[in-house]
């Protein structure tokens, strides 16, 4: 076990490196040198010499007879700094020098000099061949060949102590290993855990720090990033793929931001700002818990659909040309469109500035081609509500499509007051449906509860009360209160195989990450995967219905 002193090392080293952001000049942080004394300077106005906090040999041996001015001027020459702080740069203590703290974020520690507190590297080596207090690294390596009076701290990285190391407390390497020269000394003993060799110390993202996060880009044309281009290519050839499954989709989100640019760029920052509250409405209240990863796993579906409408914009700007044919599909858009990012995201600054505002951008589309789609779904409800002229409020018949004229009792159930058939009535949204479900499942989870042992069985138990409740009333109670409807696309009945199948089918849409149910959102008929696995939808019908 680590004893608490390392441990606390260790946390420190974590928790303190944030805070050393911010630093007098710049990114940089250092005391700067007292002004040499010029022999012209009277010895009263000479600053007092800095004694050093160094054990000496007993077996060395010292020079009393010295003459006084060479150690005159050895104190002359020595300096004295506070604290030495770098960020995105090698932090270095030379050997004449001495100081408080030497730290690196995003560099290397380098210490030949005095460190009275520690030396600390995040993201860098580090390496002391002076005295020094404790030495930590974070995701880097470390070597010591010198006295350390507290201990020494390699998380995520490898640990050499070399012949003259002397360690006055621990010695411990948290992923990775220590290297130990038979001539080295440990006080307080030696701790090795070693888990996930080279993945862990994360030396594959290293390369990529320097060349691209502190240059302020994605993307880097050198060696050691092959990840990032691969992961690179693999998100573009996605988007590829979703351009030819959903033309229909991104065709009408890239008309959207062609027609509408304006007001998809101000949906788009207003989301910025709602999107963080939504997730503080949602775990502030304690059922809002359970939507949390819903509700980020929507927002980053959309965000996919979002980026391949984007890039088919940028990509028709080169490929407008040609509106028929194969260079005229919105896949081949897609693919011009994110080359020419990809060479955007290479550019120092500008590549993040890219990167940030085609994903705000993005989500901007999808929300604000929703909202277009449920405005044009709005104006045509009336219509879709009369039938002959007659409006429904006032029609006391009801007659099906037939040629019997007669109403099936599935008809009749369903939708009552209705002069028209159930299956034309307008689809229900994806957050209605949603809601409804969730109304459902706190539902039949109160009532699991009150069982003795069905709470492990709480979703089979929805989904017998699901396929019940469509055979029986056509909905559910969380339909019922959301004016929803289940109905047959071919307006036939429901009957016990369609309701089990739907049944059934809501594990599929549950298993496949919950895409099955985000599907609502994409489909012209606002069907799920058990919708179309059962050949049903679910419509909005303008009266509430009643259990009983």
């Amino acid at each position: 076990m680590i004893r608490t002193n390392s441990k606390a090392v260790f946390l420190a080293a974590i928790l303190m490196w944030p805070s050393l952001f911010v630093a007098r000049q710049g990114w940089t942080q250092e005391e700067p040198a007292p002004p040499a004394q010029t022999e012209t300077q009277a010895p009263e106005a000479a600053e007092p010499s800095i004694e050093l906090d160094v054990e000496i040999d007993p077996g060395e041996s010292t020079n009393t007879d010295a003459d006084p001015t060479d150690s005159d001027d050895e104190e002359r020459s020595h300096v004295h700094r506070n604290a030495i702080v770098r960020f995105g740069a090698d932090a270095h203590l030379a050997a004449d020098e001495s100081a408080e703290t030497v730290v690196s974020i995003f560099g290397s520690s380098t210490s030949e000099g005095d460190v009275r507190e520690g030396v600390v590297s995040v993201f860098g080596d580090t390496k002391v061949t002076g005295p020094a207090g404790d030495v930590v690294s974070v995701f880097g390596d470390t070597y010591v060949n010198s006295p350390i009076h507290g201990d020494v701290v390699a998380a995520f990285g490898n640990l050499e102590l070399g012949p003259e190391a002397k360690i006055f407390g621990e010695a411990v390497a948290v992923g990775g290993t220590i290297r130990r020269h038979p001539d080295a000394t440990v006080t307080r003993g030696i701790e090795e855990v070693s888990f996930g060799g080279d993945f862990v110390q994360l030396r594959w993202l290293r390369p990529w720090v320097e060349e691209c996060l502190l240059l302020g880009r994605p993307l880097a044309p050198i060696a050691g990033i092959n990840w990032a281009w691969w992961l690179a290519g693999g998100f573009l050839a996605f988007y590829v793929l979703l351009s030819l499954a959903f033309r229909q989709t991104i065709d009408r989100c890239v008309q959207t931001l062609e027609s509408h640019p304006g007001e998809s760029t101000l949906t788009a920052l207003i989301s910025v700002f709602l999107v963080p509250v939504v997730f503080i409405l949602l775990c502030i209240t304690v059922v809002g818990i359970i939507l949390v990863p819903f509700f980020g796993l929507a927002l980053f579906i959309a965000g996919l659909f979002g980026k391949t409408a984007v890039l088919a914009v940028i990509g028709r700007r080169i490929t407008g040309f040609s509106t028929s044919g194969p260079f005229g599909h919105a896949a081949f858009a897609v693919l011009v469109g994110g080359i020419i990012i990809t060479a955007l995201y290479m550019v120092p600054v500008v590549g993040f500035i890219v990167f940030n505002l085609l994903g705000v951008l993005a989500l901007g589309v999808i929300i604000y081609t929703i909202l277009l789609s449920a405005r044009a779904r709005r104006t045509t409800e009336p219509a879709l509500a009369t039938a002959g002229g007659v409006p429904i409020e006032t029609e006391p018949t009801v007659q099906a499509f037939g040629t019997s004229g007669t109403t099936t009792s599935t008809e009749a159930r369903l939708a009552p007051d209705l002069a028209v058939p159930a299956n034309t009535l307008p689809r229900a949204e994806f957050l209605i449906r949603m809601g409804a479900l969730l109304i459902d499942a706190i539902l039949v989870g109160i009532i699991a509860n009150m069982i003795p042992g069905s709470g492990d069985i709480w979703l089979l138990a929805l989904a017998i009360y699901g396929a019940l409740m469509w055979k029986l009333k056509g909905t559910t109670v969380g339909g019922i209160i959301c004016n929803l409807r289940v109905v047959r696309l071919d307006g036939r009945e429901i009957d016990w195989a369609t309701s089990i199948v739907r049944a059934l089918g809501c594990f599929l849409s549950l298993a496949a990450v919950l895409l099955g149910f985000i599907w609502i959102i994409f489909d012209p008929e606002r069907q799920a995967w058990h919708d179309k696995i059962a050949g049903t939808v679910v419509v909005r019908v303008p009266k509430p219905g009643s259990l009983v």
